[in-house]
């Protein structure tokens, strides 16, 4: 299993980036974890648009499926000029019916995924972990049968996480504050909340993504040092992880 940063800022995407978006791939299958602003552009410099197998979403704030509207207009345009009928898989939670059924699309289709069973997507298996967000959010623990990689998706910090993530070979966290910041209210973490999990967990690596726009980043990794002795990584657009 492979895993590629596509996008990892938070809200906004930074000046040639993207915000939420990660490329889960095996040699025959490739898989989206989320589609935030920009991702469509930086997935192309990785894969063409037209070897997507599916897309799984966490959520439906904008910084993680604002992209879905180009995604399915590039599946549309690509199915006319190859003369396809290619039909791209979107799963999510239905919670937000509304939102979910605009999933759907002339080559898209919204998938729901039950939350409290275990999704097959390709050679995935995806287990779900409702996070502490303001809108409904399913943390993911993603595994090809050979390596674990768990996605917090957007969330403040609560101890469900650390069974959740146990034995994971890579953790991507939610970190958009600063050590001493409260993060509650918006639904996010810290780095020192983020890499207890991590150490908690006993993951092999961790990586610090949906970044904030302020102060200096860097310091989010220097923070998570201080509880975490393992691997970790500051997410940036082609940070790579596995095969």
């Amino acid at each position: 299993m492979k895993v590629t940063v596509i996008g990892c800022w938070g809200a906004y995407p930074a000046a040639g980036n993207a915000t939420s978006g990660y490329l889960f791939e095996t040699e025959q299958f490739k898989m989206l974890v989320d589609c935030g602003s920009g991702v469509l552009s930086r997935l192309q410099q990785f894969i063409k648009l037209d070897q997507l197998d599916a897309v799984v979403l966490s959520h439906f704030h904008h910084d993680h499926i604002a992209d879905i509207g180009p995604l399915q207009y590039a599946f549309l345009v690509q199915n006319t000029l190859q003369k396809t009928n290619r039909i791209l898989p979107i799963y999510a939670h239905d919670e937000e019916q509304e939102k979910f059924d605009q999933l759907t699309h002339q080559f898209t289709k919204g998938e729901v995924y039950n939350p409290n069973d275990e999704l097959r997507v390709g050679p995935f298996s995806i287990k779900f972990q409702k996070t502490k967000h303001p809108a409904p959010c399913y943390g993911m623990r993603i595994t090809d049968g050979k390596e674990t990689a768990v996605y917090t998706a957007d969330t403040s910090y609560f101890t469900e996480f650390v069974p959740f993530a146990h034995g994971a070979d890579l953790l991507i966290t939610d970190t958009n504050f600063y050590k001493g910041m409260d993060g509650s209210g918006p639904g996010h973490m810290t780095s020192q909340e983020a890499a207890s999990i991590a150490s908690d967990a006993g993951v092999d690596t961790l990586w610090l993504s949906h970044l904030p726009h302020f102060g200096n980043v860097t310091q989010l990794k220097q923070e998570a040092q201080d509880e975490f002795n393992g691997t970790i990584e500051l997410a940036e657009e082609g940070l790579t992880w596995g095969r």
